[in-house]
């Protein structure tokens, strides 16, 4: 069999040898795959420098056709959301909305009075917002990103020519890139695009993400990857991050393996448990009924996460009481008889929202998102579980509220005392800020459960942040740090005679490796994308809750992260029975 060569998550190597060409990088979704590969297209055309205004074209009517362009991007954009579902709509709609924003389009038409093309100002504008929102770091330097994609879909439009985007094949194919923008990751076909591999980004990236949501092998930061040529067939092992160029008959039938596996792993059967019959609830993650509908059906044993934001993305104003009662109990009825967990609105950061957060504010990821909108804005949060409560009324789910970004038990009373006003029964709080993890046993004396939030929580541990694929090898929950604090907050449920509930909501909970852990460490329901429930409940069931516990050790006295994942898996052989 080929030698494929692994490196650290988030590092790279190739290999020339008679072996054949390897790649690897941080594997972010499971899976073996063979395809043949298309790249994605190259970016836009950059206007000439200086390229000035035509003669003939005033800057009245160049500004008209820059404002109209940057409109219609926007109508495509959101256009595309109303397809999408969960991740890729919330990151559509953000999308669309940085499309037509006030500060882009006028610092562009500013450049058009002073002489420039449409086309040159709508570029150097761009460049110039998203050098502002790198410099910014943290979740604004994300924003950037999704500025440079708008840029060239609005050159495009300016010019008449298609939008750059994911290349068209009759066939199904790999799709290598340097990076996915949002708006493309959001809009991947599953049933053309078999595989995703990138060279840069990072495992909690856009890109991971919608990949994890949508069931495709992927890896990210495979440095060189996207240098290949357009119809090289390659072997892609989305779990143990490694691209292999032109795969011989070994790889075939590791491919085949996993097709087999995949299929054996369709079906989740609705109770998550171990080996020994300890439950282990299995909830899902979503952002909307439709994504609740699709949750329930794969047999999600309730919601762990409902990402309220859907309701409130690209608007102007707040919504209604009413308009909010409508989306949520379309959730509620998805679920009757089951718990659901309502997140507060998550604004700020990386979803800025102009009624409600400040888009300059020197450090956003520091700043006032989440429950930390209260400060600044009362009303909306008292609003909006005013409007959960009435959601709640007639309905058969069980309704549990908790509010994201809490760092004191200060705030946890402050934020159970808000729930009781609106006649909501049981509050709870994100644990994604270390101070809250390290005060879990205070904050629960306020409030009747934590849910861990390890995307943010390992960000903020790590001071890493998640989209930059240097950091790769920081930005895992893996890291014992993290497992550390998930400790912590464990034993902070089980102090001064709580024994209340800790759960996951972030991306390790989908990972099947890890989520054997984070059991062992004592966390009681685990919430994931709803793809990723059967194999998470098999291997699982692979294990005793002692076993569990001696993996959680390993795990927890690790030199690191790479070390950490690496004993756990060897513990656990069915993972690579199943491509795991």
């Amino acid at each position: 069999m080929r030698t494929i060569v692994q490196t650290l998550p988030g590092s790279a190597s190739t290999d020339q040898s008679e072996t054949g060409r390897t790649f690897a990088g941080a594997g972010v979704s499971p899976g073996r795959i063979i395809g043949s590969i298309l790249l994605m297209p190259q970016a836009v055309r950059e206007p000439a420098v200086g390229e000035r205004l035509a003669a003939e074209t005033s800057s009245e009517e160049a500004s008209t056709a820059l404002r109209t362009a940057a409109k219609a991007v926007q109508s495509n954009l959101t256009a595309r959301s109303v397809g999408a579902s969960g991740a890729g709509r919330e990151v559509l709609e953000a999308t669309a909305l940085m499309a037509n924003d006030p500060m882009l389009v006028k610092a562009a038409i500013k450049l058009i009075t002073n002489g420039a093309s449409p086309e040159r100002a709508i570029w150097d504008a761009a460049a110039s917002v998203a050098e502002m929102l790198h410099n910014l770091g943290g979740y604004m330097a994300e924003r950037a990103t999704d500025v440079l994609d708008v840029r060239g879909r609005i050159v495009a439009e300016l010019r008449g020519v298609p939008a750059p985007g994911i290349p068209y094949s009759d066939t199904p194919f790999i799709l290598i890139a340097e990076d996915l923008a949002p708006a493309d990751t959001a809009t991947l076909d599953p049933a053309k695009v078999i595989a995703l591999v990138t060279s840069s980004g990072g495992p909690q990236s856009h890109t991971a993400i919608i990949a994890r949501a949508l069931g495709l092998p992927a890896v990210v930061a495979a440095v060189g990857v996207d240098a290949l040529a357009d119809g090289t067939r390659i072997f892609v092992d989305g779990a143990a991050g490694t691209i292999l160029v032109d795969p011989g008959a070994d790889e075939v039938a590791l491919a085949k393996a996993w097709e087999t596996a995949a299929a054996a792993l369709a079906v989740f059967d609705g109770t998550g448990r171990l080996h020994d019959g300890h439950l282990v609830p299995l909830l899902s993650n979503v952002g909307g009924s439709k994504d609740a509908v699709k949750a329930a059906a794969a047999g999600a044993e309730g919601v762990g996460l409902l990402r309220t934001e859907f309701c409130f993305l690209e608007r102007d104003t707040e919504p209604s009481i009413a308009e909010q009662v409508e989306a949520y109990r379309g959730v509620f009825d998805a679920f009757p008889g089951k718990k659901v967990v309502v997140r507060t609105l998550d604004a700020g950061a990386d979803k800025p929202l102009p009624f409600l957060t400040d888009a300059s504010e020197p450090n956003p990821a520091l700043g006032v998102r989440g429950y930390r909108t209260d400060l600044t804005s009362p009303g909306v949060l008292k609003r909006q579980l005013e409007a959960i409560a009435l959601a709640a009324e007639g309905t058969e789910a069980e309704v549990w509220v908790m509010a994201p970004m809490i760092s004191t038990a200060e705030e946890a009373e402050h934020f159970a005392a808000l729930c009781a006003a609106a006649g909501l029964a049981t509050p709870g709080v994100m644990v994604e800020v270390p101070s809250a993890a390290l005060t879990a046993a205070s904050i629960l004396e306020h409030v009747d459960f934590v849910s861990l939030g390890t995307n943010d929580l390992t960000q903020y541990a790590m001071a890493a942040d998640r989209q930059l694929g240097p950091l790769a090898a920081l930005n895992t929950p893996w890291q014992p740090a993290v497992l550390q604090l998930i400790r912590l907050t464990v034993n902070g449920s089980r102090d001064e005679g709580h024994d209340k509930p800790v759960g996951v909501c972030g991306e390790a909970a989908a990972d099947p490796a890890l989520a054997v852990v984070l059991v062992g460490l004592g966390v009681a329901t685990l919430s994931m994308t709803a793809r990723a429930l059967s194999s998470v409940a098999a291997v699982l069931a692979s294990v005793t809750l002692p076993e569990a516990q001696q993996l959680a050790k390993l795990a927890l006295t690790a030199h690191s992260a790479t070390d950490a994942r690496r004993l756990v898996r060897e513990k656990l052989p069915i993972l690579n029975t199943l491509g795991l």
